[in-house]
Order: structure tokens, then C-alpha cells, then sequence
């Protein structure tokens, strides 16, 4: 495996090919826990590893120099699966110094004893010698904490963005022109869209204030570094804070006994007479991680639900909730649903889509039972709402 990135920088991390769950988000590619070394006149660390992997973090760093002449510990980001080490790696380099700003010293003591520890704080702006080498540090508050922070090397043009540009993708590559980029990049669509979408404004300021950088490497810390195709990651991401959308139809439902399905594929139908493209997505048979993603793009969506105890059926909830959380931007839809001796559920996702950050185009659209002919023609209609609405939304 090639972990130079630099003469005297390397990647001293771990790949984690097995893991498939992160916090709920789904991992079917595994993940890396990227953490990197520099040698100079002074030696660093960038960044830990997920605890479990300390050793093998340390063993990598010991193959290269002995623990104790490692003079600093930078820790962009206290959460656990880069910073879970630390305390690890403090008890095995005694001489590092622990590099942070003032909000991730404080995270790092809510989750271990820091009282032993050695600490340089750091903010935006400040530099760090290393000899021929300088750190200078860039805070960038909610990418995706309020602690995170990028350590940038001027000299040598390579910026350690954390989670900033990562992807959950697990290789024995560490570098983007040396693996399928089709794949990575949809990791990394995927990782946008379910760690860092709602921080899209925060993100747009970080990219603003980086883009005074000269910036021939990016390395984050989860997934490949960009070397190659930095160009297209930078404009992935300029597209995605803002959740810039194609003219994209979702329709996203859960049914019973098929009659939301029914009314589904029906406005399916109405979108696709506009040309555009849509896509028919039922919530028990994909997860919350793909729907966020395909979510990212989307102009327009009908969010759909049989009524069950006279409420929205329960992935449907789980689906929105998910959604909400993530605030996207520049949405439109509405709520469509079937019951049968009762009523709730398109009520029910009409009230909720309400409290979110999606234009909401009209009443629900409801079914008694099964969608008879004049119902059917109504959602098939409102399918070319939807799907003149997307062309609209995607020409502002």
C-alpha cells in the first residue's frame, strides 16, 4: 500500500473493511479512519483513529520513528472515531504536545481525563513550526461540530480537511486517481448528504475561506485523498451546500396493501409525461441513508403513507424525522396517502411537512380504500405539478 504523500508525510491510519453502520448511517463500503504523519525537525501527528484501532495506529507510526519523538498530537475534531485514540496515543508519546482550539480541548475532556495532558490551543490563523514545515490552522465551527478545525501545510500546498471531502470508503488505496472515482464519488454524495447537509451554510463559508489556499492535496479523514481530482470534489461540493437541484422527481412512500403504491406509480406517471426523471422509492425497502442522498438533488417530492391507527405507517415517520433533520434546501412537495374506515396518515405528513425547510405545493391528495379513476387522474396531474415545478426550481 502507498502512504506517502509527501517525502516525510504519510498515511498512518486504519481501513475498516467490515463496518456497516455509522450512527445509523449506513456504510456498505466500509470506511477508513485516516490519521497522518509528518516528519521534520518536529514530528506530528494529524489526527487519531477510532479507539479500538489505536494500536494499529501506533504500530504504523512506529514504523517510521520512535513514539517517543513525537513532539505534537493535532486533533482537528473530538468526536470519537477520529479523537476515540488520543488518550492512547498521549500515553504512548509522552513528549506530544496536543494541538486543538478551545472548543475541542473542551469536547475532548467530556469524553476523557485531559488532566494529565499537555496542550497547545490554537485558532484560526495561528501557525506551528515543524522546521522546514508550518502548520497553519483554520477553525471551521460546524463542518460537522463546533470544534472542527483543518490544518493546512502552505509549503507543501496539502490541506487536512477532517471530514470536510471524505467518503466512507474502504480500499488499500489511499488515493483518488488509483481507484473507481464513479464509486467514491458517490460515496461521497452520500456522506454529504447524511452527515453534513444541514450545515450547507456553514460549509459555504469554510469553502469561501479556503479558497485563498493553494491547495494542491486535499486529506481528509475518512475515505481516499484527493490529489487528481481535487477540481471535482470542489465543485461537488459548491453544488451541495446549497443543495443545488436536478430536475428530479421523488415519490417516497409506504403502503399496506398497495393502494399508496398504486397512487405512487400514478404520480410517477404524471412526472414522467414532463419529461423529467422520477423515481418511485418505498421506505421499507430502502434505507434511510440512500433516501437522504437521492434526496440531496431532488427538485420535488411526494411523500406518501397508508394510515395506520389513524397516523402516518411508522418507516414513513422514521423517514421524515430523518429528513427534517437534515434541513435541505430549496424542496417541494406534498403528501398523498389511502385509508380506510379511518383517516390520518397524508394528514398526518401534510402537518409534518409544514415544520420543514419543503415548499409545500398543495392539499393532500387522499384515497378511501382503493384510488378510483378520478383520483387517480387527479395525483397523475399533480405528478406534472411536481414535475414543472422541478424544471422551475432547477432554472432560478
Amino acid at each position: 500500500m502507498d502512504t506517502k504523500l509527501r517525502d516525510g508525510i504519510d498515511w498512518v491510519g486504519y481501513v475498516d473493511w467490515t463496518v456497516r453502520d455509522f450512527h445509523s448511517y449506513v456504510t456498505s463500503r466500509g470506511a477508513t479512519y485516516n490519521s497522518y504523519l509528518v516528519q521534520d525537525e518536529k514530528i506530528a501527528i494529524i489526527d487519531a483513529v477510532k479507539a479500538p484501532y489505536a494500536e494499529y495506529l501506533l504500530k504504523n507510526v512506529s514504523a517510521k520513528v520512535p513514539l517517543d519523538k513525537v513532539d505534537y498530537l493535532v486533533v482537528n475534531h473530538a468526536e470519537p472515531d477520529h479523537a476515540g485514540s488520543v488518550p492512547a496515543v498521549v500515553a504512548a508519546c509522552p513528549n506530544a504536545v496536543v494541538v486543538c482550539d478551545e472548543k475541542c480541548k473542551a469536547t475532548l475532556g467530556s469524553y476523557h481525563d485531559i488532566s494529565g495532558w499537555n496542550f497547545q490551543i490554537v485558532k484560526t490563523g495561528d501557525t506551528l513550526s515543524l522546521g522546514k514545515r508550518t502548520l497553519t490552522f483554520l477553525e471551521t465551527p460546524m463542518v460537522h461540530w463546533p470544534e472542527s478545525m483543518f490544518t493546512y501545510i502552505p509549503e507543501e500546498k496539502l490541506l487536512f480537511s477532517m471530514d470536510a471531502f471524505g467518503q466512507h470508503f474502504a480500499s488499500n488505496k489511499r488515493f483518488d486517481d488509483e481507484v473507481d472515482m464513479c464509486a467514491v464519488m458517490e460515496e461521497a454524495k452520500k456522506y454529504y448528504a447524511n452527515i453534513v447537509m444541514l450545515y450547507g451554510k456553514q460549509i459555504s463559508k469554510v469553502l469561501d475561506a479556503a479558497a485563498g489556499l493553494d491547495i494542491e492535496m486535499i486529506a481528509p479523514s475518512h475515505g481516499v485523498i484527493w490529489r487528481k481530482n481535487i477540481g471535482t470534489i470542489v465543485e461537488a461540493y459548491k453544488n451541495w451546500v446549497v443543495c443545488k437541484a436536478e430536475p428530479k422527481v421523488l415519490v417516497i412512500y409506504d403502503s399496506m396493501w398497495e393502494s399508496t403504491k398504486k397512487m405512487g406509480e400514478a404520480i410517477i406517471a404524471g412526472a414522467t409525461e414532463e419529461g423529467v426523471e422520477a423515481k418511485l422509492i418505498y421506505v421499507r425497502a430502502t434505507g434511510l441513508t440512500d433516501i437522504a442522498t437521492e434526496v440531496l438533488d431532488a427538485a420535488t417530492i411526494a411523500f406518501g403513507s397508508a394510515t395506520l391507527n389513524q397516523s402516518m405507517m411508522p418507516m414513513m415517520a422514521a423517514t421524515l424525522t430523518y429528513i427534517k433533520g437534515l434541513k435541505p434546501t430549496g424542496k417541494a412537495g406534498f403528501a398523498f396517502g389511502s385509508s380506510g374506515w379511518g383517516k390520518g396518515g397524508a394528514e398526518e405528513i401534510d402537518e409534518f411537512l409544514k415544520g420543514t425547510s419543503i415548499e409545500v405545493l398543495r392539499e393532500p391528495i387522499k384515497a378511501k380504500w382503493r384510488p378510483v379513476p378520478e383520483v387517480v387522474e387527479e395525483l397523475k396531474e399533480a405528478g406534472r405539478l411536481l414535475a414543472r415545478k422541478a424544471k422551475e426550481i432547477c432554472s432560478l
